[in-house]
């Protein structure tokens, strides 16, 4: 079916192409590479577009019957409803990183602001199943980068995405959210005030419409770009069938370091990271094993804060004797009690002193654990 319309405006046709939904960054490219421009693929009646390389007979009547007008009014409207922008590829503000990658997104969409130093991102991903040991390493990890110049990027999923976003905001740095959805859906629905707290420091980052859903085969797609926005990715823990690995696959495709962090070697959530140190991928502990890597794109670290570990309140000789049962892991109460030789009273003022100084904390079953995410020295 032939086209009569008015011929869209350059930034309008860009945004009406991405709506279409059989269209992908890759078909957006090979289109526009075969027809000349986002304007003439809206333009052009089906039996033209399925003679580009690549496009399917299917995808190009999906392309030709699409009502853009209608869409793409609604999808303006949302936009400066909501007080989003959009960057497009090829034009000033699209992240030169980004760009560089293979079939890049035609438009992202943005809730607060990609800057000049975010040029300087690591991402830091991993299993949605964080465990306390994989969430202390994410938030420390993020948090002692942040307070070097690094902005963190992540996918803002549950587990150590969200600790690789929260140690970077408590350390007072950037960090970069990148959504397998559209900006206006919140995902996981738990993460709303997370994304504010994002988005006042850096920003939230989507290819896809405004109200797209979390499909699965989104996610992929936000690998590769929580990638591209990064000089390395770091995967903290994930288990063999992780989507973390996805992003450690797209990282070394996009020629980006990659980095991994050692867990017990008989846990599950850490066979992912050992499979990448085995493979060459560099063994993590610290954020100078990092630095190493990327120091010759960026030069030395800025200065940072002081930080402390858990351990750095004044302690008194009995909360030591507690701390020191806690160092190989959760252990319930009265297993605390039976290994302290303390009595049960005594016991239960010495963890309300300790989590009050943050050294410990409370695990669901009556279980406590040292906490391991590093405390911001405010003296």
């Amino acid at each position: 079916m032939a086209k009569t319309e008015r011929s869209p405006g350059e930034h309008d046709a860009w945004l009406a192409l991405c709506l279409i939904p059989e269209v992908g960054a890759a078909t957006f490219h090979r289109l526009v590479g075969g027809l000349g421009s986002p304007e003439a693929v809206l333009m052009t009646p089906m039996e033209v577009i399925e003679r580009v390389p690549g496009v399917s007979r299917e995808a190009a009547r999906a392309i030709a019957d699409f009502r853009w007008r209608e869409a793409l009014d609604r999808e303006l409207r949302v936009i400066e409803t909501r007080g989003f922008t959009l960057r497009r590829f090829g034009e000033e503000g699209y992240p030169e990183p980004l760009a560089a990658i293979h079939a890049p997104p035609p438009i992202i969409y943005l809730r607060g602001a990609l800057r000049l130093e975010d040029r300087v991102a690591v991402a830091i991903v991993g299993s949605r199943k964080g465990t306390l040991y994989g969430i202390a390493m994410a938030e420390r990890l993020s948090g002692e980068l942040a307070q070097r110049g690094v902005t963190i990027v992540s996918g803002m999923a549950r587990g150590i995405d969200a600790a690789a976003h929260r140690g970077a905001l408590e350390a007072g740095g950037r960090t970069i959210a990148v959504l397998g959805c559209g900006l206006g859906v919140t995902y996981p629905p738990e993460h709303g005030e997370l994304s504010d707290q994002i988005a006042a420091n850096g920003a939230l980052v989507s290819e896809f419409p405004v109200f797209a859903p979390p499909k699965p085969d989104h996610f992929p797609r936000r690998n590769r770009i929580i990638s591209g926005l990064s000089l390395g990715v770091v995967v903290v823990e994930a288990g063999i069938e992780s989507g973390a690995l996805i992003t450690a696959n797209y990282a070394l495709e996009q020629g980006r370091e990659v980095f991994a962090v050692p867990g017990q070697v008989t846990a599950r959530s850490s066979r992912g990271c050992h499979q990448l140190i085995k493979a060459g991928a560099k063994l993590t502990e610290s954020w100078e094993d990092v630095w190493e890597e990327i120091e010759a794109q960026v030069g030395p670290p800025a200065q940072s804060g002081s930080w402390v570990t858990p351990a750095g309140p004044s302690l008194e000789q009995e909360e030591i004797l507690v701390v020191d049962a806690l160092e190989a892991g959760p252990v319930q109460i009265d297993d605390l009690i039976g290994r302290t030789r303390l009595p049960a009273g005594q016991m239960a003022s010495l963890l309300l002193s300790l989590m009050l100084k943050g050294v410990i904390e409370e695990l669901p079953g009556k279980s406590f654990a040292k906490r391991l995410r590093p405390v911001r020295d405010r003296v």
